[in-house]
């Protein structure tokens, strides 16, 4: 069975960091694109960041070029989110998806996602 559990949510000034965690069941994160999104109240789903599989390239939105880095553990099958410099804007509920930067936005695996909320 697949699943995905994310943590390492929670409140931070503007200006600081987190790291969220994406622990993966059921399959082998190196051998999929494994992405990011993020909900924000009221929105609809915006896509992050994607990993792509194996050694592939990660790519990033625009709005957060520069200040966050996604990457893979193989060891621990876990993907991970290293958000610095963190703006209010980037307040939303954070998912990880098994999937590529359409299909995370569809109907691909995610996880419950994990609240991050950066405040003034």
């Amino acid at each position: 069975e697949v699943q995905l559990v994310e943590s390492g949510g929670g409140l931070v000034q503007s200006g600081g960091s987190l790291r969220l965690s994406c622990a993966a069941s059921g399959f082998t994160v190196r051998n999929y694109d494994m992405s990011w999104v993020r909900q924000a109240a009221g929105k609809g789903l915006e896509w992050v960041t994607t990993v792509r599989k194996g050694l592939g390239p990660t790519y990033y939105s625009d709005s957060v070029q520069g200040r966050f880095t996604a990457s893979k553990d193989v060891a621990k099958n876990t993907m991970y989110l290293q958000m610095n410099s963190l703006k209010i804007e980037d307040t939303a509920v954070y998912y990880c998806a098994r999937g590529d930067e359409i299909c995370s936005l569809g109907d691909c695996y995610r996880g419950q996602g994990t609240q991050v909320t950066v405040s003034s």
